[in-house]
């Protein structure tokens, strides 16, 4: 039998273990919670800190977005604006890595503005298409008064006067056709088949110094242009003749030489001006080429038509032009090249080229016809002659016409020669068994009318009544010459009003 004291010796000892066991559970759950408290400190702290520097993070790239917008309102958009319209204007960069979200912004822009600028330009364009044309419709009708006028009036002064509004006229009727054809029009005239040294010919007379250009033609007798290529070559003619006058000394030369080349025929015009930069003929190289398309904003202001129309030109007609070569005077050299499929030919006998352009250096082409000018001077001193004659001795001619009318109504037929057609040996070879009799139906020749002495006698007259006739004074032979042309002119208007021609 256990004792008492033995048992509660074994339940204090018990007890005192569970208490010892409790004592420590208690003090390590305590350790743990303090460690865990310091753990969750730290989290918190570590977690604070990491949202304050994600705050701050998100601060920072908010200021740097900010700052990247405005850099691209102010800076960026701006510049990518202007190089739409220029291309040497640099663009700036982003400010930061930031700044590559905004290229696709600057990408739209870019379009956007080219598509504005191209609508602009298109009305723009038709706008001045529609105002070029009414112009040139009444530089037309202007031209027209003025050549009728012209042929109205005789007097030299106010021809003269006449001449210089029709130069005047022509001038700004180029004018108005550059600015039309950069427009995208047509050129305006449609010709017939030309001679190529009178198309450039025709573009020197549109301008006001074309004294000073010196043409030299090298080119075969008959030399011509189809139908659509005469007036664009006038044209580019007349601004490239245009641009050496205005960049040159006015006591200095333009010289043009047209000669032939492999591929067709070169127009070259050679100044002795300032000359131009490398960048600057670079820059109109590539408008001559005419393989960009050209708006208005690119042409200055005032606007500069006279390349840019050279530009389409080049571009509808298949022309090229070259402005690359300085030339050997100092200045600028413009070549313009016309291609084969553009050429044609002119038998120069029969539609020979104009009288006042350059004769060809080539041999074997056909005598040219006396200028314009020598045949209106001759016609007109012819005409005072003649006038002079009737004035003076008009009881002479009658009488000599009376007689004429009486020899056409009496005389038999004329033999084979006879005075009004001329024997063998006179002015052609007689007809033998080498030289066959000419055909019956050869043109007909003119043949000098012979006057007997006695004819000749009474229709000129005598010394003595030519020293008795009074001398006239220039107010008298200008009336004269003033009643003849009233007289003339009444007659033609008679017969026009009758419905006949005028002889």
């Amino acid at each position: 039998m256990i004792e008492i004291p033995e048992l509660a010796f074994g339940g204090l000892a018990a007890g005192t273990v569970s208490a010892l066991a409790l004592g420590s559970g208690l003090w390590r759950s305590r350790r743990e919670r303090a460690r865990l408290r310091q753990e969750m400190t730290g989290l918190r702290h570590q977690a604070e800190q990491s949202a304050r520097a994600g705050a701050e993070e998100a601060e920072r790239i908010r200021q740097a977005f900010t700052a990247e917008l405005e850099h691209l309102a102010t800076r960026r958009m701006p510049a990518e604006a202007s190089r739409t319209a220029h291309p040497h204007v640099p663009v700036p960069g982003p400010v930061g890595p930031e700044g590559a979200a905004t290229e696709p912004v600057l990408a739209a822009l870019r379009t956007a503005v080219l598509q504005e600028r191209k609508r602009v330009d298109a009305a723009a364009r038709a706008g001045m298409r529609g105002t070029t044309r009414e112009i040139q419709a009444s530089l037309y009708r202007l031209q027209d008064i003025l050549h009728g006028l012209q042929q109205r009036y005789d007097e030299p002064e106010l021809a003269q006067d006449l001449y210089s509004l029709d130069h005047e006229n022509e001038q700004s009727l180029r004018r108005a056709q550059v600015a039309a054809v950069v427009c995208g029009a047509w050129v305006g005239l449609a010709r017939e088949e030309s001679h190529l040294v009178d198309a450039v010919t025709g573009g020197q007379a549109r301008l006001s110094g074309y004294r000073r250009v010196k043409l030299h033609n090298h080119l075969d007798p008959g030399t011509a242009l189809v139908s659509h290529a005469v007036e664009p070559v006038a044209i580019i003619a007349a601004e490239l003749l245009d641009n050496a006058l205005r960049h040159s000394s006015p006591d200095t030369s333009v010289v043009v030489n047209l000669e032939h080349v492999h591929n067709g025929v070169a127009v070259t015009v050679d100044d002795a001006g300032v000359g131009m930069a490398p960048d600057e003929r670079a820059a109109a190289q590539r408008v001559v080429a005419g393989t960009d398309p050209i708006m208005f904003s690119d042409l200055g202001d005032p606007p500069r038509m006279g390349l840019a129309a050279i530009g389409q030109l080049t571009r509808q007609f298949d022309l090229s032009v070259d402005l690359s070569t300085p030339s050997p005077y100092g200045g600028v050299r413009a070549v313009l090249l016309v291609d084969k499929h553009l050429l044609s030919h002119i038998d120069p006998a029969l539609r020979p080229a104009a009288a006042s352009t350059s004769p060809s250096t080539r041999t074997g082409e056909v005598p040219r016809p006396e200028p314009l000018a020598e045949h209106a001077e001759h016609a007109k001193h012819a005409e005072h002659a003649e006038y002079a004659e009737r004035a003076g001795h008009a009881e002479h001619v009658g009488h000599a016409e009376r007689l004429e009318h009486a020899e056409h109504s009496h005389a038999p037929a004329q033999p084979e020669s006879g005075p009004d057609r001329p024997a063998p040996g006179d002015d052609q070879p007689a007809p033998g068994p080498d030289r066959p009799a000419p055909a019956v139906d050869d043109l007909p020749r003119r043949r000098r009318r012979q006057v007997s002495p006695d004819q000749a006698a009474m229709i000129r007259p005598s010394a003595a009544e030519t020293a008795a006739a009074p001398a006239r004074s220039p107010e008298e032979t200008a009336a004269a010459l003033g009643a003849l042309q009233s007289a003339t002119a009444a007659a033609r208007d008679a017969a026009r009003s009758e419905g006949t021609a005028p002889r």
